[in-house]
């Protein structure tokens, strides 16, 4: 809703009033709330129907006849799995709160179905051999090895259509008549689907060079065929646009503990110990946006990986930022992780 407060009642409102602002608000529901904005219930007509039909009287207090465990999601919970928790649980609308419980909007099943339209060009590295994965791969892309139902390249095509992009490049390499029969043009899967070939490994931003002209003047949202996530893309898109930066890289935080105690030392004189240290690091997703310019900065036939494009625009000033992601994320290159995205598949809001 464009403004909750429309639906906002403080605990001693009364259930006419409840009805009242239910009736104003057209959402079916009212939120009681503290002074500070805390969720303290929900009254939806239905509760005012069974209360009046159980001798309450309009006087009586809307917070006594209240849902006091409401369904709410997180604020950042991105639309996809918004949808997802709506639908199971059979309601239209959904308070999101914060860490402590304090409301900062409210979404409605009407407003998620309206699908944005974004003309931004996505990029899928699809033309890995898949090595690690052998025997799996021996006649099947990597991108084309399927997770739950379906291969994992198509979950990723999916997630970005769901969440309103449309146009799609493919990069291919290895077996590409296997990806090509299974999405044909994209228009089965509401997308534009256009393939580009690579003759001969590229490195993981050589493809970009492959694209053809008149692309959008907009920022090319480019990830690898072999990413298992729900990272909602339009947030990350929005990240990059209001950061003034030509490249913006997607990252996780990876931790990693030292199972031994670590002795600190100078010139042969212990000066600290540290038992079983953490370190915790930014690793890249495999996930980038790029402005046009860092696109068209890429020669045809030239080889490059990524890390050293994006050095590349480090180097002349450009500046490269960073969008750190808390959604699931798996990037499936061995055996062990293919296994775990068949466990994960059902659980993290991908289907």
């Amino acid at each position: 809703m464009k403004d909750w407060r429309a639906i906002r009642l403080c605990p001693e409102a009364t259930i006419r009033d409840a009805m009242r602002v239910i009736d104003a608000g057209a959402a079916g529901i009212a939120l009681i709330c503290a002074d500070d904005d805390r969720l303290l219930g929900t009254v939806s007509d239905g509760d005012i129907r069974r209360a009046l039909l159980a001798d309450r009287e309009m006087s009586d207090r809307a917070y006594d006849v209240a849902n006091l465990r409401p369904r709410v999601a997180h604020a950042s919970t991105d639309r996809v799995v918004l949808l997802d928790l709506m639908r199971r649980h059979g309601v239209t609308l959904m308070p999101l709160v914060d860490a402590a419980g304090q409301v900062q909007a409210v979404r409605t099943l009407t407003q998620l179905l309206e699908r944005p339209q974004l003309d931004n060009p996505i990029f899928i590295m699809a033309g890995g051999f898949g090595t690690r994965l052998h025997p799996l791969t021996a006649d099947t892309p990597k991108p084309m090895l399927k997770v739950g139902d379906k291969p994992m390249l198509q979950h990723l095509v999916e997630r970005f259509v769901r969440q309103g992009f449309t146009r799609f490049y493919v990069s291919t390499h290895y077996l590409p008549e296997k990806i090509r029969q299974h999405f044909g043009d994209g228009s089965a899967y509401g997308a534009r689907i256009t393939y580009v070939h690579e003759d001969q490994p590229l490195g993981t931003g050589g493809a970009l060079g492959l694209l053809p002209g008149g692309l959008p003047e907009l920022p090319l949202l480019m990830i690898n065929g072999d990413v298992l996530t729900n990272v909602d893309f339009t947030r990350l898109l929005r990240h990059h646009e209001r950061s003034s930066r030509l490249a913006t890289m997607c990252v996780r935080e990876y931790e990693y503990q030292v199972p031994y105690g670590v002795v600190q030392s100078a010139e042969d004189v212990v000066t600290g110990m540290v038992e079983k240290p953490v370190h915790r690091y930014h690793v890249n997703t495999g996930i980038y946006v790029l402005d046009p310019e860092v696109v068209r900065s890429v020669r045809p036939g030239t080889r490059i990986d990524m890390p050293t494009l994006l050095e590349n625009v480090v180097g002349d000033g450009g500046g490269v930022g960073i969008y750190s992601s808390f959604d699931y994320w798996l990037d499936i290159g061995r055996l062990d992780d293919y296994e775990r995205a068949q466990q994960d598949i059902g659980i993290v809001g991908l289907t």
